[in-house]
Order: C-alpha cells, then structure tokens, then sequence
C-alpha cells in the first residue's frame, strides 16, 4: 500500500515521539553516569569516567551483579526444562485439560508480581519452611522465565511439521531418538532465543525478587533500588544502571536477530 506524503511524515513523526518517550529517560541516566557532580543537576556542569572507576571497586555492587549471573542463569536452566517439556506436551500431543493448561503456564507472566512475591513467600516460609536466600530467588525467577521459554518452544512447534518425527518413528527410532535427532535441532533457535529473553528478564526483575531474597542477599537491581536514596552513591547507581542497560539489550537484541534470521530463512525455504 502507497501511502500518501503527509501520511509518511505523520507515521514518521509519529515513530519519533514514541521512541522518545521510551528512550529520553534512559538518555538521561546515561549523561548523568558521566556527570562530574555528586547531585542531579541539568545539564550537568562537566563530564568524567571517574565513577567507572568508582562502580567496579564497589563491593556491593560487585557482588549483586554475581548474584543476580547466578540467579539469571540458575532460573533460565529450570526454564529451558521446565518450557520444553511443557511446550512438547501442548504442541505434540491431545489430551483432556490441554489449552487449560496452556493458559496456566503461561498466567504468572500477567500476574501482578507483587501477587506472586508474596505468594511464593508465603509458601517457602509458612508452609515448607525454607530460608529465603539465592535458591528461593532462583525459583521465583523460574515462574516467569518458564513462560518466556515455553512461547518461543510451542510457537516454533506448531509452524514444524511432524512429518519428519513420524518418519523417524517408522524407521524404529525410540522417542528419545526423535527428540535429540530430529526435534531438537528444529527447535534450537527458538530455546536459545528463549534462553536469552529469559535471562534478560531474570537479570533485571527486582518485585520478586524482593519478597524471595534473605537478608543480606541482594541482586543488582535491588542494589540500585537501596542505594539511589543515599546521595554519596547516587553517581555509582547511574553508571551501574547503564551497565545494567547495556546487559539487558545484549540478550535481548540477540534473540531478536536470531528469529528474525531463522523466520526469513523458514520463508525463504519455502518459497518454491
């Protein structure tokens, strides 16, 4: 469809306002991370590295960020399991109860996650009677992550054909066979992609993380939630905040690239 001049600048101008409200504020917290003074002042009276410097000396913030790598990859693993199962059970098989449970496994990702902080508190604490700490979190993390996984897995399973497993079951191959030779490498792009959106949202997730961490725990971005009201750290929180952008874009812009590749490749190999 040819769209008319005035329409294009309209989509254009239009384009432009939306991602200014999305990224202005993140711009923002990039200048200050370069700001030469201690308070929050615009525009800032001078620009220095020195607090580069200040972040990766931190303790604090050092030993949040390993937490929450620990944290992120711990949950992602549960979640690459846990998704594919599920994925394979919806996708590859009929039974009574399966869009229901379709709908339950993806349901925590809509929940409020105060909701689900308090829930998953409650049940370590009052009724397992398990110490809050980096196992709790992990957990926690898991809920959500396992949605992530498991609508990249069913999605790229129900555009497969099952042509190719049924073919492998005629030729006496065991189902575990099947999986690891034939479904697996037709699903690998859509569990790394998964993998990768579910470590980003792992490594950034602070409300449940809140209700799930002991004391003394901390991951990163509750790190910066403690310390952006102490205006002696403020500077460290600016910098650690944009590496903590930049962490959350890497993830996520690779998972964008690789399904975007394997669609068009998909589209490419069916065109006649």
């Amino acid at each position: 469809m040819r769209l008319s001049r005035r329409s294009e600048l309209l989509l254009r101008l239009a384009s432009g306002v939306t991602l200014a409200f999305i990224y202005v504020p993140l711009a923002i917290i990039v200048v200050y991370a370069f700001n030469a003074s201690k308070g929050l002042s615009w525009p800032p009276p001078g620009l220095t590295l020195d607090w580069f410097g200040e972040a990766l000396r931190n303790d604090g913030a050092r030993d949040a960020f390993f937490t929450s790598i620990k944290a992120g990859a711990a949950a992602t693993v549960i979640a690459l399991v846990l998704g594919t199962l599920a994925s394979l059970a919806v996708a590859r098989h009929r039974f009574f109860g399966r869009e229901t449970i379709s709908f339950l496994v993806i349901l925590p990702i809509a929940l409020p996650g105060i909701v689900t902080g308090v829930a998953l508190n409650t049940s370590f604490t009052q009724i397992l009677g398990v110490d809050l700490g980096l196992f709790t979190i992990i957990v926690g993390h898991a809920t959500f992550c396992i949605v992530v996984v498991y609508n990249n897995a069913v999605a790229r399973l129900r555009r497969l054909s099952t042509s190719f497993e049924e073919a492998s079951a005629d030729l006496g191959a065991t189902p575990w066979m099947t999986f690891r030779r034939v479904t697996l490498p037709n699903m690998r792009g859509a569990l790394v992609a998964g993998a990768l959106l579910a470590f980003g949202l792992s490594f950034d997730e602070i409300i449940v993380t809140t209700f799930t961490a002991g004391a003394g725990e901390q991951t990163l971005p509750i790190w910066i939630f403690t310390n952006f009201s102490r205006p002696n750290q403020l500077p460290i929180v600016n910098v650690v905040a944009v590496l903590v952008i930049l962490i959350s874009i890497l993830p996520v812009y690779m998972a964008y690239r690789l399904t975007r590749d394997e669609d068009a490749t998909g589209a490419a190999t069916a065109v006649p």
